[in-house]
């Protein structure tokens, strides 16, 4: 039911959206069913009053003539085919998303008109990660003949195009331009290890072991597991994790180095731009610096610290070093997590050096036209 009542007010302002105006417009609406904006009552119903505002605004648009959902949503949806016949296709299993998308980039491959393909995802950042891959390795001409819209509706939402529904839904209403979004990208000395994509922000150290054992222990712990292990993490981190020097070699887009460093480091995390937030709206990179590293530090100072993340605090503080780079050479002499949007991965002394880089924008988002 909720997904149904869900489709339909998007599939109505798909309807009414003014995106790529004189041209087919086919959308696909990929949705996590067991993400926290459909599963959370309380949240749910700020959603439900957010869609039917958003489809009372849209309803002053022209309605499209020559749009409707994609094929790969119609065939897609496993079920009666109902939410199939809005454009909603469940996600049934971890990856699932991800292939739907190659599903999609096969059908808008093998079209004959000028159709566009506009593509929602509506659950977490996981979702939301799983879908973008598959497109950023997609040809430039495929790209090309789409748009993605990452709705907020899972419990982290630091990857979505708006944190509110209300703003995202905003995007479908009124004109908007398609813009190249970067990535960040991770690459190891290890053949076959990598590359990793993140979308939002790529880090490595004690918040990608916050974010292993989040996901370690997801579905097992009440309320927001993500917050409990940030509060272990503080105590525990550097007794599981051997926090040891950190060579750190920075450079621009021209290869000009920007700042070299070695440190024993807590944590090393790098966005595709500043004012990034991961861990549900943490502000780790709160100005317009898209790199941020915390110096390892005494327990005490770790739990005095640890609140000024929230509000982007930490900036201040002689324990942070924030820059700007385009690329980030990283080597250490102990084992290590990374974490990309959520999701984590063991590197070890043999995967040294490691390389956080920016890529070529080529993710198309929309931005307001004002």
């Amino acid at each position: 039911m909720i997904l149904r009542d869900f489709a339909q007010d998007l599939t109505e302002l798909c309807f009414h959206t003014p995106l790529a105006s004189g041209r087919p417009l086919r959308w696909t609406i990929i949705a996590n069913p067991t993400a926290g904006g459909f599963t959370i009552r309380s949240r749910w119903k700020k959603h439900q009053t957010a869609l039917k505002n958003a489809r009372e605004i849209a309803g002053k648009n022209p309605r499209r003539e020559n749009a409707g959902p994609s094929q790969t949503a119609r065939e897609g949806d496993g079920g009666s085919g109902e939410l199939g016949s809005l454009g909603l296709i469940p996600t049934r299993a971890p990856g699932h998303a991800g292939k739907i998308v190659k599903a999609l980039l096969d059908e808008a491959g093998s079209q004959t008109d000028s159709s566009f393909h506009l593509l929602i995802t509506a659950g977490g950042d996981g979702t939301s990660l799983e879908a973008l891959i598959p497109l950023f390795e997609a040809s430039p001409i495929l790209r090309s003949r789409f748009a993605i819209l990452r709705l907020p509706m899972g419990t982290g939402n630091d990857g979505a195009d708006a944190w509110e529904l209300a703003q995202a839904l905003d995007l479908l209403i009124f004109p908007t331009r398609i813009e190249g979004a970067r990535a960040v990208r991770l690459t190891t000395r290890t053949p076959g290890k990598g590359p990793f994509l993140a979308f939002n922000i790529l880090s490595v150290g004690l918040d990608a072991f916050v974010t292993h054992m989040t996901n370690k222990m997801k579905g097992k712990l009440p309320g927001d597991s993500y917050k409990l292990w940030v509060d272990i993490a503080s105590l525990l981190y550097d007794r599981l994790y051997r926090v040891g020097p950190m060579e750190i070699n920075a450079f621009d887009g021209t290869g000009r180095t920007v700042k070299s460093f070695r440190e024993p480091l807590l944590l090393l995390a790098v966005g595709v731009s500043g004012h990034r937030t991961y861990g549900s709206h943490k502000r780790i990179l709160p100005d317009d610096r898209n790199v941020c590293g915390v110096k390892q530090m005494p327990l005490l100072r770790k739990v005095a610290l640890k609140g000024l993340f929230t509000a982007g605090g930490h900036i201040d503080k002689p324990e942070s070093i924030l820059f700007t780079a385009d690329r980030v050479e990283f080597r250490g002499e102990y084992p290590i997590l990374a974490q990309m949007d959520g999701e984590a991965v063991l590197l070890t002394p043999e995967d040294f050096p490691g390389t956080i880089e920016l890529t070529e924008p080529v993710i198309p988002i929309l931005k307001r036209s004002f």
